[in-house]
């Protein structure tokens, strides 16, 4: 889609958003600050720094994904650490996000959400650079003791992206254009496309008389997972750069003397009136993402159909595996680029929202007609797989997350967006930990 194409799209927005238009005489915005009208016009600049902080807030996990190979290999001496570390790392994220979350929801009255934003990307840049750094030091160490230092890695970057979750998607709501938020989950979509990329060259590039497979998946050199891991610090680097830019030229806008004043006292909302509000756009998110949260075990477990003894390299287990996951982020992608275009918004029927999500529950019945651990499939057909399965799961993922982060400000009070918008991460990241935990459980049945 062009960028003529995009602009033209937000425009045509601005008459049907006149309810986000600011009061008489401003409103403020999520720290505190005073908001004119020039704050709701439009800015491409303002979008693309959204969308980095979208990239920044999933590339971590992303990069966790990518290097599982990588693990594997440190975790090889030890049968026990090698069969359960993916388990670990996602059962650790996800209660770490999850409970940062609850915690960073009830604290609104006097939240700094720009702080929140710059702590959780200058923690990530801390976590990520020791990651590399273990790439290349004490490769020596016991499997066992770099698991606690993996798992202390993990706890860390899951509360960073519960800070970045919580903070972006309040401070955006104070922004009032529902574009902003498209633009964060559009970089949420970027983030999962560019590692599957990545995994698939690093395997292509390496010579077949040189590519190890271990249960389906390539063993990464300690040069690719240091590559992987500097480029989450890169990312994290870019994006706090972003985000400081954003913040003096809307400070200068504004008169502010200082970027940094203490944030004014504001009334908490409850959780209670925000989910009568938002009953049905709460409830889509957080069953959107519990389902989605199967899709990792299938993917890590279905092969292709062909014989792999003859079949092209990017068939074999080593790409095909990071094949489908680029499938399935690939949909997820064009999904939040959907409610960009007028026609194919229903943020103004949450019910809709939510039977939809509902309705995905039967792709998970579809993948078990695929070829699961190389067992057979009952439909012999990788076109069905990548296809009609993956790129479809991902596209309705896509298209649901974005929906209803984009639409819960028209259901919500001026003074409430920002808690809102707070509430909503949390239902978001809420799903993802019960779809992690009832995943674990379903990929000891298949």
């Amino acid at each position: 889609m062009s960028m003529k194409r995009m602009r033209r799209i937000f425009e045509r927005q601005t008459e049907r958003e006149a309810s986000y238009e600011p009061l008489e005489g401003g409103s403020e915005r999520p720290d505190g600050e005073h908001i004119e009208g020039s704050e709701t016009d439009f800015s491409w600049t303002t979008y693309s720094v959204f969308l980095l902080l979208g990239v920044a807030m999933l590339w971590a996990w992303n990069m966790f994904l990518a290097a599982n190979p990588y693990f594997q290999r440190r975790f090889a001496p030890n049968d026990n650490l090698l069969r359960n570390f993916q388990s670990a790392i996602m059962s650790v994220s996800t209660v770490g996000n999850l409970g940062s979350m609850v915690v960073l929801t009830k604290l609104q009255a006097r939240a700094n959400y720009p702080r929140r934003i710059a702590a959780s990307l200058v923690l990530n840049i801390l976590v990520f650079t020791l990651l590399a750094l273990s790439t290349k030091l004490f490769l020596g160490v016991a499997a066992g003791v770099y698991f606690a230092f993996l798992m202390m890695m993990v706890l860390s970057a899951s509360l960073a992206a519960g800070l970045c979750q919580n903070g972006v998607f309040a401070y955006v709501a104070g922004f009032g254009r529902e574009e902003y938020t498209q633009g964060i989950m559009m970089g949420q979509g970027i983030a999962g496309v560019l590692p599957c990329i990545a995994q698939i060259v690093s395997v292509l590039s390496v010579p077949r008389r040189k590519e190890h497979v271990d249960h389906g998946t390539p063993q990464q050199s300690s040069t690719s997972a240091f590559a992987y891991f500097l480029t989450a610090t890169v990312i994290s680097a870019a994006a706090l750069v972003a985000f400081f830019y954003l913040q003096r030229q809307h400070s200068s806008r504004i008169h502010l003397d200082e970027v940094d004043s203490a944030p004014t006292e504001r009334k908490s909302v409850p959780l209670t009136r925000l989910f009568e509000k938002l009953t049905w756009l709460a409830s889509a998110v957080f069953l959107t993402f519990v389902v989605t949260m199967f899709f990792p075990v299938f993917t890590q477990k279905i092969l292709s159909v062909r014989d792999p003894t003859s079949a092209p390299r990017l068939f074999q287990p080593a790409t095909f595996i990071p094949l489908g996951f680029l499938f399935w982020n690939a949909g997820d992608l064009l999904g939040r680029m959907g409610p960009a275009l007028p026609a194919l918004r229903l943020t103004a029927y949450p019910k809709v929202l939510f039977l939809l999500s509902v309705a995905r529950a039967a792709f998970i019945p579809l993948y078990l007609l695929c070829n699961v651990s190389g067992k057979g499939a009952a439909v012999s057909s990788d076109f069905f797989y990548l296809v009609i399965v993956q790129l479809l799961f991902g596209l309705t993922n896509g298209y649901l997350g974005s929906s209803c982060m984009m639409g819960f400000v028209e259901w919500v009070d001026p003074d409430e967006a920002e808690p809102a918008g707070g509430f909503m991460s949390l239902c978001l990241v809420g799903g993802l930990t019960v779809g992690s935990f009832m995943s674990f459980f379903a990929a000891q049945a298949i």
